[in-house]
């Protein structure tokens, strides 16, 4: 949803969403009604000028703070989740679970080590 992603953001720079929404050129109240919103469950959808001031203001595209992409990694680093694994591995199947998930770790553990050792 749009408000976790833009307190991510307020998060890591250490600001408070009102305060980053001053710097940023539009009312500190619109975060309030944000976040109400977002209490309330319903998600928000920004006028696209005050879209373009967050990214301009966090450094960050207009994808990741719409949710359309997944939020940067690192550099060299990958997040897989544990979902991603059991899809790529099962598809939508609903026969495995964490077990096989765990299974399936702990044997590409194995082979880890295995190949390290040659």
């Amino acid at each position: 949803m749009f408000y976790e992603r833009y307190v991510s953001l307020c998060t890591r720079e250490k600001i408070s969403p009102s305060t980053a929404a001053v710097k940023a050129g539009f009312n500190k109240g619109t975060v309030s009604v944000w976040k109400k919103k977002y209490e309330a469950g319903q998600d928000v959808v920004p006028e696209q000028e005050i879209i373009d001031k967050i990214c301009a203001f966090f450094g960050c595209s207009e994808s990741w703070l719409r949710g359309i992409e997944k939020a940067p990694t690192q550099e060299g680093e990958r997040k897989v989740s544990d979902d991603d694994i059991m899809f790529a591995l099962w598809g939508d199947s609903d026969d495995v679970d964490k077990d096989d998930l765990d299974d399936v770790k702990r044997y590409a553990a194995f082979v880890r080590e295995r190949k390290k050792q040659k």
